[in-house]
């Protein structure tokens, strides 16, 4: 629902759970602090910022305009967008990190663009926590997509995102987006892959932490 602002909905999208979540993550981690200097248990032990540090990576082939808006100077949260160029919203929003990206980009130049975002991510900010958008509408058979990715490589793309937050050791929570493939069982079969990507990676983050 990256399309609702603060104020209004837009593309589809009433609310704005993105920003919702958002909010209640880092009032949680505000929350948990407070009770760890007062000396009661806290989940979250260790060296930690004041405020939570939340990094938007949004992989609709829309731009998540709303959530840009929501969210514009606000040094703890920041937007990363990988849509497409001359998709809709038309008239975009600036988020932290915008790339936009041609009709008919492919699996090679489309992970070779997230390769370079998610680098510049990590140079420009250090999240606790990520909030992914896997959309499905990059695929090559969306009726609103006009990109042209194969659903081996929408994998891929989800690996990479996963990888990116396993090696640097920060939670992810993933959450479904666009798709509008004609058969939709191309929809729902990409959204599926999505979340088997997330459930091998929380196996290893699982394995990680057991091995601690």
């Amino acid at each position: 629902t990256h399309h609702a602002h603060a104020d209004r909905g837009a593309g589809y999208c009433v609310f704005n759970d993105t920003a919702v979540a958002s909010r209640l993550m880092q009032a949680e981690w505000r929350r948990d602090g407070s009770a760890a200097s007062a000396g009661r248990d806290c989940p979250l032990l260790g060296d930690r910022p004041h405020h939570l540090q939340v990094a938007v990576i949004d992989l609709d082939v829309h731009q998540g305009d709303g959530t840009a808006r929501i969210f514009e100077g606000d040094e703890s949260v920041f937007t990363l967008s990988l849509h497409g160029r001359s998709n809709y919203p038309f008239a975009k929003a600036r988020s932290d990190l915008d790339l936009d990206l041609p009709d008919g980009c492919g699996d090679a130049e489309y992970l070779g663009a997230l390769q370079g975002a998610l680098a510049q991510l990590e140079h420009r900010f250090v999240p606790g926590l990520v909030i992914y958008l896997a959309g499905a509408d990059p695929y090559a058979g969306d009726r609103l997509g006009r990109l042209a990715l194969s659903a081996e490589g929408l994998c891929a793309r989800d690996r990479q995102v996963f990888q990116w937050c396993f090696e640097r050791a920060i939670p992810v929570a993933m959450t479904m987006a666009g798709g509008y493939a004609d058969p939709i069982d191309s929809t729902v079969q990409i959204q599926l892959n999505s979340f088997q990507v997330a459930l091998d990676f929380a196996g290893r983050w699982r394995q990680a932490e057991a091995a601690r």
